[in-house]
């Protein structure tokens, strides 16, 4: 069994009905991406990701977010040392592999934007002192929906474009729901979840996504898609090139879990909805009878295959 099965495996022994969730989250693991879970209180975000840090023998914090977190609390501060008579440098939570934010969106502005450097660059500066982060880093944030939580501030269009994924959750049908009931009824599961992967063991396998072959076709089809947010109709404003990097990221990563070296343009149409949905602004109109998802799947539809790959 490989690493990324043995995963699976202990994810399984607590999250139920959540395989294509599961998927995604490893392939943002695979590309060092971030991931933006969303869904009402009480769906199991948070159990997903404390499941996921479970299985990996690295370092895990997390981040309660709530109107009165500052900017500090995540970052860290320099902080004077009475007995040393000098200024020493505390980081904050945010130094770590994997970070739980959770309910991110609860924050307020200028806390949200204190992640916006160590997201994209791995790094945080605190008071001009820049200090790296050890790879792998990996954010999990979740977050309540906008239009049905109150006391919740709207992520920024510069935030949410540094998420690979948005990954929303839905409510478990009803023989999930009941399975979910008889495995924490007498116990808890996540005690039982092993630390089955290394640091170093991600490193290699982030290494080797990167040889997985992207055909001249599939760059087309990639960049056809991304460039079909910026041309519809119901569309304000379209994704951005990084967009289109991650949604070659992405389906990489799709390929690589599924045991091959290669993109098929199924790997892309399947994750397009969760690298693009969160990065386009529909129209004050659209906005009125449409959503991101569904104007998405209409991309998707629209976008031709290659030719020879159909």
């Amino acid at each position: 069994m490989n690493r990324l099965d043995s995963i699976k495996r202990e994810m399984n022994k607590v999250l139920v009905g959540k395989d294509k969730e599961i998927d995604l989250l490893l392939i943002a693991l695979l590309q060092e991406g971030h991931v933006l879970l969303e869904s009402v209180p009480g769906t199991g975000k948070t159990l997903l990701a404390k499941t996921f840090s479970h299985c990996i023998d690295g370092a895990f914090k997390r981040i309660q977010f709530t109107p009165d977190v500052l900017p500090s609390d995540v970052t860290g501060i320099q902080f004077f040392n009475p007995k040393t008579q000098e200024f020493e440098l505390r980081t904050g939570p945010v130094v770590t592999n994997v970070l739980l934010a959770d309910e991110i969106n609860r924050a307020t502005p200028r806390t949200q934007a204190s992640l916006l450097e160590v997201m994209e660059e791995k790094q945080i500066t605190i008071d001009g002192e820049t200090v790296p982060l050890e790879p792998p880093f990996i954010v999990v944030a979740t977050q309540n929906p906008i239009e049905s939580q109150q006391g919740t501030f709207p992520l920024p269009a510069a935030q949410l474009d540094r998420f690979l994924l948005k990954i929303p959750f839905t409510y478990p049908d009803f023989e999930e729901e009941r399975m979910i009931l008889n495995r924490f009824k007498s116990n808890q599961p996540l005690n039982e979840v092993e630390k089955v992967v290394s640091l170093a063991e991600i490193q290699e396998m982030t290494n080797q996504v990167k040889h997985v072959h992207v055909d001249p076709d599939i760059e087309k089809y990639i960049l056809q898609m991304t460039r079909g947010t910026r041309e519809h109709e119901w569309i304000e404003t379209g994704a951005s090139p990084r967009a289109s990097l991650a949604l070659l990221k992405a389906s990489q990563g799709k390929a690589f879990i599924e045991g091959r070296d290669f993109i098929r343009p199924q790997d892309v149409t399947e994750v397009a909805a969760y690298v693009l949905q969160h990065r386009v602004q529909l129209t004050a109109e659209a906005s009125l009878t449409k959503t991101n998802e569904e104007v998405m799947k209409q991309i998707v539809q629209m976008v031709n295959l290659p030719v020879e790959m159909r």
